[in-house]
């Protein structure tokens, strides 16, 4: 079995799609200990919105 490895850009990608699938699941009433995928998202990204714009927003910075 061979186990793969995120390296270089994409490890900016793989972590921006982590926090889209975190913030579905808090759409979908999911509560997490900390910060919220949702801030987070907002600080980082300068997002602005309720947590469905703000995910269909980085949905579209994804698909880019």
């Amino acid at each position: 079995m061979t186990a793969s490895v995120i390296t270089g850009p994409a490890i900016d990608r793989f972590r921006t799609y982590t926090l889209l699938c975190a913030l579905k699941l808090e759409l979908k009433g999911l509560k997490r200990s900390g910060r919220s995928a949702y801030s987070i998202i907002k600080t980082e990204y300068n997002l602005k919105g309720s947590r469905q714009s703000v995910h269909d927003q980085l949905q579209s910075i994804l698909a880019s």
